[in-house]
Formats: C-alpha cells, structure tokens, sequence
C-alpha cells in the first residue's frame, strides 16, 4: 500500500515536471514511513539517512507534495508544550455556543493532564506530544474539524 501511495505520488511529480531525485525520494520514504507533523520532524528523520540534507529542501519538498494534492500541511499538527513554556495563547477551543476558551501553554498543559489523569490514561507517565489527525467529516460535510 505504501509503495502505491509512492508511486502515485512520484508519478504526480513526474507528470509536474519535477526531477526525481534521490533526495526527494529518500524525503518521501521517511514522510510516508512516519507520523511526522512537521518540517523539522521530517529534516531530523530524513538528517539520520542524509547528513547532507538541508532544511531548504524539506520545505521545498512538502511544498510540492501540497502543491500536488498529496499532503494537506493545514492539517499536520503536533502539540505539545514544555512545563515551563510561557507563550499565552497556546491553545483556542471553540465551543457549540460560539464562545472560545484561550488556553495558555500552562494552561493547556494542566487541562489536558487534568483529563488525562481523570480518565485512568497517565498512571504516572507524562505527555511528551500530542497529535491530531483531521477530521474527514469536514471534507464531507458533516461536521466540523476540531
């Protein structure tokens, strides 16, 4: 299956008129071997296989891969804040009265391991990340994406 989604997407590129370079294949690999949510996740991975890789061609990479349909970057998200992060507006939860709850990062960190803990999930282990997968409801029209 992941060959498939592969080839598809090398032959997007090709039809584009983009070269294939071993870079580019080597940054297709790791995006669709892993759960990557960022550039720099995908630069650290694809920096293990390629120390001679750059940041430039990363972005340049998922560039293309929007450009082409194949990745939706809107929808790539990581979030995870350290304890000690200060930054005030980490987090805005929209609710069904229209209304939104602004969340700062140590906030956000309390709410979650708040609800975390109250639902049996920690039992003493502490969140390192978090990752959201969009919706597909939205694309069909069904809902809206949190």
């Amino acid at each position: 299956m992941e060959n498939d989604k592969r080839e598809f997407i090398i032959k997007k590129l090709k039809e584009k008129g983009f070269r294939i370079t071993r870079q580019r294949r080597m940054l297709l690999d790791v995006i669709l071997a892993n759960e990557c949510s960022s550039c720099k996740e995908i630069f650290f991975e694809a920096s293990r296989r390629d120390n001679g890789i750059g940041t430039a061609t990363v972005y340049r990479m998922v560039n293309l891969l929007e450009e082409i349909g194949a990745i939706d970057r809107k929808n790539m998200y990581k979030i995870s804040y350290p304890n000690n992060c200060s930054l005030e507006e980490a987090c805005i939860v929209e609710l069904s009265d229209d209304s939104t709850c602004r969340l700062s990062a140590k906030r956000w960190n309390e709410v979650l391991h708040a609800g975390l803990e109250a639902c049996g999930y920690l039992q003493g282990r502490e969140v390192t990340g978090i990752i959201l997968h969009p919706c597909s409801c939205e694309q069909e029209g069904l809902g809206h994406a949190v």
